[in-house]
């Protein structure tokens, strides 16, 4: 082949005709280790690309940050609510950080803080009543964005990935996001 007739084919998008004497590449399978390395990135690109999108919507349609959503989303689990320390565990995030969001909230009338009865060390935060109003509605929104998102895959091919990804790690690590 040519370097004209390369430019021309490539200038098009579109790879040249292998000519009779040039052979077939073998496929040569690649060492474990490099195939999980290019899954974990695999994987850890979707995941990105979703979040991406799920923080702009979220910021876009009711302008309220993933992390705001994390928190109000841990706190719609535990209705009776969680100690800082343990929302920060939870969150893996540190206790400065968590702080900060539940100051926010609690100045948004989303969250309130509750003396331990137990320690007086420790801070009860949970959700008000317009909190869990107002997570209602981002829940909402939020799962139908993640099943738009993954519309791609249907119901088996969702179990299948399931039941694949619970072989990589045997138990969900503590504190990380579903």
């Amino acid at each position: 082949m040519t370097a004209s007739s390369w430019r021309s084919h490539a200038s098009h998008g579109r790879k040249p005709p292998r000519s009779r004497a040039e052979p077939k590449a073998a496929a040569s399978p690649q060492p474990a280790a490099r195939q999980k390395l290019r899954l974990w990135l695999r994987l850890l690109g979707t995941s990105r690309s979703i979040e991406i999108e799920l923080r702009r919507r979220l910021r876009a349609s009711f302008g309220v940050t993933l992390p705001k959503f994390d928190v109000m989303a841990a706190l719609a689990r535990r209705p009776a609510g969680l100690t800082m320390t343990e929302l920060s565990r939870h969150l893996m995030v540190s206790n400065g950080n968590v702080t900060g969001l539940v100051d926010r909230l609690v100045a948004e009338g989303l969250v309130m803080r509750l003396a331990h009865a137990a320690d007086r060390r420790a801070t009860f935060v949970r959700l008000t009543r317009k909190g869990a109003q107002q997570f209602q509605v981002l829940a909402k929104a939020h799962e139908s964005w993640v099943a738009e998102l993954l519309a791609g895959a249907g119901a088996a091919d969702t179990e299948a990935l399931m039941r694949l990804l619970s072989t990589l790690v045997p138990r969900p690590l503590e504190g990380v996001r579903p």
